[in-house]
């Protein structure tokens, strides 16, 4: 049984930073990808950034140059660090590990706000 448990979510001023942290827990082998989408109220999930086991990332145009994910696959564990951050980052932020073929599991979410 694969389990998420996110961490560093929070209210923050706009242009401040955050780090989120996610770490997988259970039967995880074998190649993935890991990753933070995020939804705001009354929008559809949207991937925030990812990075695959083997090193590749990615991100959303919207959050480009300001934030940065990485991941410890010793620890199966992703971060996302959040600069410059912008009213417009305010969702519940989602840990997503996708093992492919083997399935993708989801986080239980974590607030990020961000005032003006």
């Amino acid at each position: 049984h694969v389990q998420l448990v996110e961490s560093g979510g929070g209210l923050v001023q706009a242009g401040g930073s955050l780090r989120l942290s996610c770490a997988a827990s259970g039967r995880i082998s074998g190649s993935n990808t890991m990753g933070w989408y995020r939804q705001a109220p009354g929008k559809q999930r949207e991937l925030v950034a990812a990075a695959t086991s083997g090193g590749t990332t990615y991100y959303g145009d919207s959050v480009k140059g300001r934030f940065t994910i990485s991941r410890d696959n010793a620890k199966n564990t992703v971060y996302l660090q959040m600069s410059g951050l912008k009213t417009e980052d305010t969702a519940v932020y989602y840990c997503n590990l996708d093992r492919y073929i083997l399935g993708s599991h989801w986080g239980q979410g974590t607030q990020v706000t961000v005032s003006s």
